[in-house]
């Protein structure tokens, strides 16, 4: 499997093993896919997908928006048939530019209607929440605020953690900035700075930290501290770090989802969107809530019992075709505010 670069011996090796996939004298077909969600993460849902079904699979892995950047950039030479993604703005992006096709309603109605594009060319198949995690012998839940607006109060100062550069973080301020406007965002954003919110590289270190007692609060998705809570319990040791849900129609609540969606430029829509299908079968649902901590977005499949009951603020409500372009202004905004160098 191959890792994500615009040119160079890898590009070009990746382009041969999909001439040999696609010349290797069978009628196998083969599924190309760029994923934005992590090798670690997907390839055993991928692997079970080709053990079932004969199907081929290739992947490009890479970040979501590097990756929505590189089909742009291929237009209609892409070999992507789906492109999965950590949300669906790096989708709505794509979707602007005309390079994405629709589904059909046989695998859109596999999920509620607010878990899928309106023009039927993404659809969701899990959850991460964004919560709050703290470490429980520096802050009781009792003392933890009910808003991301709270964090900028002085009682925070030098104690809240945001992972300013992480991907997650970027899907979450982007609908920030449409929900609320870039001036109150930014102003959020530099009032954190300002309060001295400290920068971690991504939600494990946050994890990490935060357990160790070297910061007291971070923003990150949910899933991470059940992983890291269950990977310390079979361990045997402590972990003193718990995840928080903020007020139900706050911002710091904001329910992500990862998504799939088929390119225009699809050469087996069948193959494609059967891909596309499996993720939101039992099986790979019941991998997602039990292996990852996510919550199961098809079917009839319960969320792992470690996870609360599901209120957030939900992505679904979210114009993501309004998002395509937001990504360039997120980040704008996100270096001027000076969180990078905290």
């Amino acid at each position: 499997m191959t890792k994500i670069f615009r040119t160079g011996l890898a590009g070009a090796l990746f382009a041969l093993a999909l001439l040999a996939a696609a010349c290797g004298g069978d009628d196998k077909s083969v599924v190309t896919v760029y994923s934005g969600r992590s090798e670690n993460l997907m390839q055993p849902i991928l692997d079970e997908f080709e053990r079932e079904t004969g199907v081929s699979i290739q992947v490009r892995w890479g970040s979501s928006t590097d990756l929505a950047l590189l089909i742009a950039e291929e237009g209609d030479q892409t070999q992507a048939d789906v492109f999965i993604s950590r949300s669906p703005g790096p989708i709505g992006f794509l979707e602007s530019k005309g390079l994405l096709a629709a589904m059909d309603s046989s695998v859109l109605d596999l999920v509620a209607t607010e878990h899928r594009g309106a023009n039927g060319t993404w659809i969701g198949f899990s959850g991460r929440k964004r919560v709050l995690v703290h470490n429980l012998d520096l802050v009781p839940t009792s003392d933890l605020p009910s808003s991301v607006f709270e964090l900028t109060d002085p009682i925070w100062r030098g104690r809240v953690a945001i992972p300013a550069a992480n991907g997650s973080f970027v899907d979450w301020f982007t609908v920030f900035r449409d929900q609320y406007g870039d001036d109150v965002a930014a102003q959020w954003l530099d009032d954190m700075v300002a309060n001295d919110a400290r920068n971690y590289p991504n939600n494990v270190s946050i994890v990490d930290a935060v357990a160790r007692g070297e910061v007291d609060v971070g923003l990150v998705n949910h899933y991470y501290n059940h992983r890291m809570a269950a990977d310390a319990e079979a361990a045997g040791r402590e972990h003193l770090a718990a995840n928080y849900d903020l007020s139900d129609e706050d911002i710091g609540s904001l329910l992500i989802i990862s998504a799939a969606t088929l390119t225009a430029n699809a050469d087996d829509r069948e193959a494609a969107q059967e891909l596309i299908a499996y993720l939101l079968s039992p099986s790979a649902q019941r991998y997602f809530t039990n292996s990852t901590y996510e919550y199961p977005l098809a079917g009839d499949v319960e969320p792992n019992p470690a996870l609360p009951p599901l209120t957030a603020l939900s992505i679904g409500s979210v114009d993501f075709d309004a998002l395509g372009g937001g990504f360039e202004a997120t980040e704008d905004i996100i270096q001027r505010s000076g969180i990078l160098s905290q």
